[in-house]
């Protein structure tokens, strides 16, 4: 399927915050070995980048990005903040995000791909869409309708991720639950 929409050489860049909350609403994991895999079969991949907060103490977390490192993506991640609120339950809340790093990497590698291939949903990459236009490149969008704004709809080929389950997902028999169900 991807092949259809990615010319050229192509470059990832997953925001997995965003990712995560899509495989809850649908119920499954992408198997991250599979997804390199399916790139590299079915594109010319260049780069394949993965932005994500963590904690330095969750060993299971720093074991699963070290090895996405081994296997060949190029992780970013800064540790998770909390942010005091009194208005809130616990008292506050953890926060991450590395928008902005995904955005400078995107930037600063914009003239070595000609497909520009965004996993996320969020609304506050269309700036970086329409720059990526403005460049002549191909962009793909990849979450799920449950998780992907208008915005970005508007400004890439929009991939469900639904449709790639067949060729990504993590066969281990966990499911995640979706808390609304």
């Amino acid at each position: 399927m991807i092949q259809k929409y990615a010319k050229g050489l192509v470059f990832v860049f997953i925001d997995a915050s965003n990712i995560y909350f899509s495989q809850i609403k649908l119920g499954w994991r992408i198997d991250f070995k599979k997804l390199i895999e399916y790139f590299k079969s079915n594109t010319q991949l260049g780069k394949i980048y993965y932005y994500t907060a963590y904690d330095k103490d969750y060993s299971k977390q720093r074991k699963f990005l070290d090895f996405l490192e081994i296997i060949g993506y190029i992780v970013r991640k800064k540790e998770v903040k909390f942010i005091e609120d009194s208005t809130r339950e616990n008292g506050g809340f953890q926060k991450g995000n590395l928008d902005v790093e995904l955005t400078i990497d995107a930037v600063h590698n914009r003239d070595a791909f000609k497909s520009f291939v965004l996993f996320s949903g969020d609304s506050d990459f269309e700036a970086l869409l329409k720059y990526m236009k403005g460049y002549g490149k191909n962009c793909i969008v990849i979450s799920t309708k449950d998780h992907v704004s208008i915005e970005l709809i508007r400004q890439a080929k929009f991939v469900d991720l639904k449709k790639l389950k067949g060729e990504i997902e993590l066969k281990d028999n966990l499911k995640i639950k979706n808390p609304s169900n």
